[in-house]
This record gives structure tokens, sequence and C-alpha cells, in this order.
């Protein structure tokens, strides 16, 4: 046999195809790593293109909670003047018209004389209860003086009172360690889901606790009233009361959380949860304007990374 020496072109070419060999599959390689950094890019775009959306949405939530916001006191103003001028100042003319006829009265015969006085001190005990109610529903002062408990206690009185709808209220010590802001969450969000159901939900009877639940203070308010959907109440961006957006907005700044449950059959659940340690309120407005520049930013940069 005799041994075929390889001649330098020889060697030559197998080393170029080799190193053709090698570049083809490094090349491959590369495509390879390429399309999955281009599939991870439009996973990212289309991840932070989803938050720029809910950005957008909770924006126009908050336009939405503003705008009612600016409703709801004018509405207020209108009422209490209207209830001022409907109440008060016809009473206080009442009080008026009795204290001059006292002036005639006190020359004719003292039956007579103590009749108006008597009408006279019951006009002025309407007056005060008045001016009591007024100052309840503005801010009430045993929320501050006495606590939680006691004013919930007394506006659960006051509604069945007015509205012949059982409340059967129970609760756990402890709740002194709420703060003034904690407490006055807890009261206005109660205040706000008693009054939607004397307005909405016709029942008959509410079953309301407060108590501590995992470090947290816990508010669930039961009735046995109809049901809705809680979805178009809370997100619907026409509706005219603030109710339970409002809610939420108040129990979200003090770091807590906020559902509601409602059913058929079954009436409507509210539940609300604060910590008992402090945490920074959330600042609504500030937030999202940074989280929407940031989407828009990372987006505009995943756009150009990919050509």
């Amino acid at each position: 046999m005799h041994n075929i020496k390889s001649t330098p072109a020889k060697t030559t070419e197998r080393l170029r195809l080799k190193a053709l060999a090698l570049a083809n599959r490094e090349l491959k390689q590369e495509i390879v790593r390429r399309h999955k950094v281009e599939l991870e890019l439009k996973k990212s775009e289309a991840h932070y293109a989803k938050l720029f959306d809910q950005s957008l949405q909770m924006q126009d939530q908050l336009r939405h909670l503003s705008h009612q916001l600016l409703l709801a006191q004018e509405e207020e103003r209108k009422r209490i003047s209207r209830e001022l001028h409907d109440e008060i100042v016809q009473t206080l003319v009442g009080i008026n018209v009795h204290l001059a006829s006292l002036k005639v009265k006190a020359r004719v015969n003292i039956k007579e004389l103590m009749k108006k006085i008597s009408q006279t001190q019951r006009l002025v005990e309407k007056s005060v209860n008045i001016v009591h109610r007024f100052a309840r529903e503005l801010r009430p002062t045993v929320l501050d003086d006495l606590g939680l408990i006691p004013a919930l206690q007394s506006f659960n009185q006051d509604f069945t009172k007015r509205t012949a709808i059982l409340i059967d209220f129970t609760f756990s010590p402890g709740m002194e360690h709420l703060d003034s802001t904690q407490r006055t969450v807890l009261y206005r969000v109660a205040q706000s889901a008693l009054t939607n159901v004397e307005k909405h939900a016709h029942a008959s009877k509410v079953k309301f606790s407060l108590c501590k639940f995992r470090g947290s203070v816990r508010m669930e308010i039961h009735d046995n009233g109809k049901s809705f959907e809680v979805n178009s109440v809370m997100f619907a961006q026409r509706h005219k009361r603030l109710g339970l957006l409002g809610s939420r907005e108040r129990v979200e700044m003090v770091g807590g959380n906020f559902g509601v449950e409602s059913a058929p059959g079954s009436g409507t659940t509210i539940i609300a949860e604060i910590p008992l340690t402090k945490k920074k309120p959330r600042k609504l407005t500030g937030s999202l304007a940074t989280s929407t520049a940031s989407a828009n930013g990372i987006i505009r940069a995943l756009k150009n990374s990919m050509g």
C-alpha cells in the first residue's frame, strides 16, 4: 500500500471547511439566542403594556372619584343648607312668635302664659336636637371623646330607631389601640354601609362585627337584603354616588383592605381590614403618575431595542 500524503492545498481546504462549520454552528446558536431574546422582549412589552393600561384605568378611577367627591361635597352643602332653612330657621321663627305672644298672654291669665312657655321650651329643645344631629353627622364628638365603640353604638341605636332595621353589634376589646385616623375610617365606612342598607337593600336585619384578626382590625357588616352586581357599582363611570369606591379608598389610604360580597338570596357583606401597626398612607396621585411615566419609558425603550 502506498501512503498518500496530504498536500498543502487539501490541508488548507479542510481547515477552511472546519472553520466554516464552526462559524455556522455559532451563527445558529446566535440566531437561537436572539430569537429567545426577541420572545422575552415581546413578553416584556406585553407585560408593561398591560401595566400601562392598568395605570390608565386607575387614573380614570381617580379622576372619577375626585369628580364624585366634589359633587358629594356640593350635595352635602345643599342638604345642610336646606335642612337649616327648613328646620332650624322655621323653629326659631316659631320661638320668636311664641315669645311675642307671651307679652300679650302675660296680661291675660297665668294658665295661658304657662302653656305658651311650655310650647316655647319644646321648640327650643327641638332646635337643640337638630343642631346635635347635624354635629353627629358632620363629626360625632363621642368618636374623639369616648372612642370608636361608643360612637358606633350610638350611631347604631339612632339608625335602628329611625329605620326599624335591627342591628346585631358584636365587638372585641382592644379597639383603643386605633389612632384617630383609623377610628374615623372605620366609622365612616360603617356609616356609608348602613346608609346604603337603608336606601337600597330593603333589609330587616344587619349583623355587624368588629374584632381583631391576624394583626388587623376586621369589620364586617352583613345585611339580609337584596343583592347587587358589585363591579357595576364599584367601577361605574357615571355612578352618582361615592358609595363603595369612596369606602375602598378610605381603607386603602391607611394601608388596609376592602372587599364586598353580594349574591342573590345571601344579601351583602362589607369587609374592611386595617392593620393595628401604622403604615404610611398611600399617595394615590403621586404613585399613579410615577407608574404611568415608568411604564411609558419602558415601553418606548423596548420598542427601540427591537428596531
